[in-house]
């Protein structure tokens, strides 16, 4: 029986990269790469030398065919995202759902688990997060208002990601829209060198960007309302 691995990467430092996760990306016979050049800084690190394929959501369903072609065929692979666990905020979960119609179950899909950038910044949010309401990236223009509406009216806390381009807009549309004093906690650069977290109302952290940096990948979580 073949089987899919669905691995979780570090989503910068390389060290957290679990022992699971590398003795399942040593004995594939292929890897799935969102971005081939961006995971094989990982696998150099750690003496991989397994082959890799790309795989990422402009992939064609001639890739997705050639795929379960090589899983018909009793190969073992691993799917891997630039960072963090495959399926959130990522396209792996289309694959996944391809490989369990095609197969059921002759084939297995089994996760590998590890790292997510949602889950890294809300053990060090402070916030409640016995429930939260994760949406991933906003979108940047049809449907963005109702979501910010939604994050401020929500008793739940919210979990996003936000790129470079758009943080301060994110922030000012919160302010805008009335998210008032509610607190926030914002992740730059999770894990990595320049590793920044923020803590204030939306108004605040604006400042402490403006007197710092905005570059990198932010993760923010949004205090519910009470």
């Amino acid at each position: 029986m073949s089987t899919l691995y669905i691995v979780a990467t570090p989503i910068g430092n390389l060290q957290d990269v679990t022992l699971r996760a590398l003795e399942t990306l040593k004995g594939v016979d292929l890897i799935l790469c969102e971005d081939t050049r961006q995971t094989k800084k990982l696998l150099e690190r750690y003496q991989i030398t397994v082959p890799t394929m790309s795989y990422h959501q402009y992939s064609k369903m001639q890739k997705i065919e050639e795929i379960l072609i090589r899983l018909a065929d009793g190969k073992n692979l691993a799917l891997v995202s630039d960072a963090g666990t495959p399926g959130i905020a990522d396209p792996g979960n289309y694959l996944v759902k391809k490989v369990a119609e095609h197969f059921g179950q002759e084939v297995q899909i089994v996760p590998i688990p590890g790292p997510a950038a949602l889950t890294t910044l809300a053990a060090v949010s402070g916030l409640p997060t016995d429930q939260f309401l994760f949406l991933g990236f906003l979108p940047h223009k049809k449907g963005r208002q109702t979501l910010i509406k939604e994050i401020i009216s929500s008793e739940r806390a919210i979990i996003l990601y936000e790129s470079t381009h758009r943080i301060h807009k994110l922030l000012n549309e919160l302010v805008s829209f009335g998210l008032g004093e509610r607190q926030l906690v914002l992740g730059r650069e999770l894990t990595k060198q320049f590793e920044t977290i923020y803590r204030g109302s939306a108004a605040e952290i604006l400042q402490q960007l403006e007197a710092t940096s905005s570059k990198g990948e932010f993760t923010v979580v949004v205090q519910g309302r009470k």
